[in-house]
């Protein structure tokens, strides 16, 4: 479905966004991957699945990074079709105790480097009259929970962002959307529960029922794959209308 376009996805080399770049692969997108850590791992299950695959090391704190970033894959592959926003950071702290440094990363991170690449791959996108451009917000994006002020402030904005962007975007062939999940057990959110293990002393099996207890009612985490096939969804022809949507996948978390 995808054979001929390109994809890049920040925050790509775990996670969700290392799912939501196999599935797009899977349809035939070239991808674009950008993060930290293993990077030949992730390279090596994307190119797995028949498509061309490169790396950017951006910060994506630093606009001049994502900017070098835009540019790469621009010239690797001629333009960026579809754009996914999923780079992000966490930390939590009650807001008297919340690090400066600590807010101004994640609202780097995770708000204001979605509007560098967005603001990068549109005139490209508008002059072929085509591109997808998701953002990867979360349940947080939609409501709140304690100690989280920066994140849930971020999240919250992306999808403000995704709603502009949809807006500016609705006579053309360009789509803005949000994906909201509850919890994706990523290497995040193992974090958060291997927390809560030692600050209770409980097993981490323990751990994870109480996490997913307090606000997700089906009781099981979202998982990468799943958010994959929404992003190709959003892609596809079925798409084409559906503009400016922050679509949770929550487990019923925001239905209560």
């Amino acid at each position: 479905m995808l054979k001929g376009k390109t994809a890049l996805v920040t925050g790509s080399t775990s996670g969700i966004g290392l799912g939501i770049a196999k599935a797009l692969a899977a349809q035939g997108a070239n991808i674009v991957l950008n993060g930290f850590g293993d990077v030949q791992g992730p390279t090596a299950e994307v190119a797995a699945l028949g498509v061309q695959v490169a790396y950017h090391g951006a910060d994506m704190s630093k606009p001049a990074e994502i900017e070098a970033m835009m540019k790469f894959a621009a010239e690797r592959f001629g333009r960026i079709d579809i754009l996914v926003n999923n780079a992000g950071i966490q930390h939590v702290a009650r807001i008297e105790n919340f690090p400066v440094e600590r807010w101004d990363a994640i609202i780097a991170i995770n708000l204001s480097s979605a509007f560098h690449a967005t603001r990068l791959a549109l005139p490209a996108m508008k002059a072929a009259n085509w591109g997808r451009i998701i953002n990867v917000a979360s349940v947080h994006g939609l409501v709140a929970s304690a100690e989280k002020s920066a994140y849930v402030t971020a999240k919250h904005g992306v999808v403000g962002l995704t709603k502009v962007t949809a807006l500016e975007n609705a006579t053309t062939g360009v789509t803005c959307n949000a994906i909201c999940p509850g919890w994706v057990l990523t290497p995040l959110v193992q974090k958060q529960v291997d927390a809560k293990a030692a600050a209770l002393g409980l097993s981490d099996s323990d751990a994870t029922r109480l996490l997913l207890g307090e606000k997700e009612p089906s009781q099981q985490f979202t998982t990468p794959e799943e958010l994959g096939a929404l992003a190709v969804f959003f892609c596809s022809a079925a798409g084409n209308n559906v503009r400016g949507v922050a679509w949770n996948m929550d487990g019923g978390w925001t239905a209560q």
